[in-house]
């Protein structure tokens, strides 16, 4: 069986802050500590697939410019995607119905998550994202990817209120609970060991499973609310777009593939 796995990096192991986890760009001193038990979490994952019968697996490095993982220090026979340009799938770019399962470690809760560790929506612009009415995230967002290719989530990683999100959103999921959150900015930790143990376990259960894909069918409106007027000068300015208030846009998509690339561009050129 083929797997892809998405791995992000705020619901990882040991991690409670962007200073130990935003970029490869100097300011943040204990990014290494962050890319490590990202590393160490996708392997336990790997192993995991492994066990239950992957025979193939590729990961996504779905983290800022998506550099953090080490290929050197990831399990043997993997290929990684490394690296950043604009895409339609966003954190699952490279994922096709070629796959039979699909992975997510390391991945946060949705912008709003009460005591989710660094809780947020693909960007700190934005306060709340919904899609048919629906409060929707990045693991909702990553679900809806790997869907349309037919491809069903099976496992996802994260702090116990990302993991609650998964759940809630793949009834039947595994799940393995990095951290418990307690803020923002602090979480009870669990020791890499018991962590690592959790995952893999997960993981080579997840292959057992079988779940329906998440399938988005029909018109997908979408509606952002952003934190600052500003960013929805710049947002609203993209056709298609209607201006809410001063925090608000929205528009309909007639699929769920375009109504992806329009929430991705809008979250960036809100940043413009």
């Amino acid at each position: 069986m083929k797997v892809y796995v998405s791995a992000d990096i705020e619901g990882c192991t040991g991690v409670v802050t962007w200073k130990q986890c935003g970029a490869p760009d100097g300011t943040h001193p204990d990014w290494a500590f962050a890319r490590r038990m990202m590393t160490h979490d996708v392997n336990a994952a790997i192993r995991g697939a492994r066990a239950g019968g992957a025979t193939e697996i590729v990961v996504k490095d779905s983290h800022n410019v998506s550099l953090n993982l080490l290929i050197d220090e990831l399990e043997p026979g993997v290929e990684l995607i490394s690296g950043s340009r604009p895409g339609p799938d966003g954190m699952m770019e490279g994922i096709d119905d070629s796959f039979d399962r699909c992975f997510l470690v390391g991945y946060h809760g949705m912008a709003g998550t009460q005591e989710g560790v660094m809780e947020h929506t693909i960007s700190g612009r934005v306060h709340r994202l919904w899609v048919n009415g629906v409060e929707t995230g990045e693991m909702g967002l990553s679900a809806f990817a790997a869907g349309q290719y037919g491809v069903p989530l099976v496992f996802a990683s994260s702090d116990d209120k990302g993991c609650a999100e998964a759940m809630g959103l793949v009834p039947g999921i595994e799940t393995a609970v990095t951290k418990f959150g307690m803020g923002r900015f602090m979480a009870r930790l669990r020791h890499p060991s018991v962590v690592g143990s959790e995952i893999e376990a997960g993981a080579r259960r997840a292959m057992g499973l079988d779940l329906a894909p998440v399938v988005f069918e029909g018109i997908a409106a979408v509606r952002i609310e952003f934190n600052r007027g500003e960013e929805v000068d710049q947002a609203s300015e993209l056709a298609g777009w209607t201006r809410v208030g001063n925090y608000v846009i929205e528009q309909e998509f007639g699929d769920w593939a375009s109504a992806h690339v329009g929430i991705r561009r809008a979250i960036s050129f809100a940043g413009m």
